[in-house]
């Protein structure tokens, strides 16, 4: 992400040409923008929390899936739960022309993917939607993630909007889709009868 904020830097205004604004879905415009935003960032404090916030909860995802056709897998998911977080934050301010930056949406994903692999151990099955060790710290990301978002209390974002309801969606697609996505590119078989148990806490 800091290389492609350099990038980013050297281009013709900072880059926003390539920025998401969600009037586009119904005016026409740079509608990929829902892809080209999230490999844009609003300032270095931005580019920062979202890089190390991939390097924290990518992993346990990545490690996922195997090989090349893993490597494809895991981009697929970072770049699907960007897009509808995207398209979710689109749909909220449908007729707003203000641009929106930023791989968060993408993070939140990987973010709600990695809940769901929290305390398991390799070869387990990822905690069901349902069980409480998922829901809790879901709940709390999310309420932390509104107060944030609507408050804009974050290092570096100040008189920037944040656009939470795009995090909050990205976090439910990663949560949602990190059992199909197993199923189709994960290695081996993987069962989703998982039950928590005081087992389960160590690896």
């Amino acid at each position: 992400m800091p290389l492609l904020y350099l990038i980013q830097s050297a281009m013709p205004h900072q880059g926003l040409a390539l920025a998401f604004r969600p009037a586009s879905l119904v005016e026409g415009g740079w509608w990929p923008g829902v892809v080209t935003s999230m490999f844009l960032h609003a300032g270095w404090a931005h580019t920062l929390m979202n890089a190390v916030a991939a390097l924290a909860f990518a992993p346990p995802v990545a490690r996922l899936f195997g090989g090349a056709k893993g490597v494809l897998a895991f981009l697929a998911l970072y770049i699907v739960c960007g897009v509808l977080a995207a398209l979710g934050q689109g749909v909220v301010d449908l007729n707003s022309d203000s641009v929106m930056v930023g791989a968060s949406g993408a993070v939140f994903g990987l973010m709600g993917a990695a809940l769901r692999l929290l305390g398991r151990r390799r070869g387990q099955a990822p905690r069901t939607l349902t069980d409480r060790s998922f829901l809790v710290p879901a709940a709390v990301i999310m309420a932390v993630n509104a107060v944030v978002g609507l408050t804009g209390l974050a290092p570096g974002m100040l008189g920037v909007r944040i656009a939470w309801e795009a995090h909050a969606v990205g976090f439910i697609v990663g949560a949602l889709l990190l059992g199909p996505w197993i199923r189709m590119f994960g290695q081996g078989p993987v069962t989703f009868a998982s039950h928590a148990d005081v087992s389960d806490a160590a690896d």
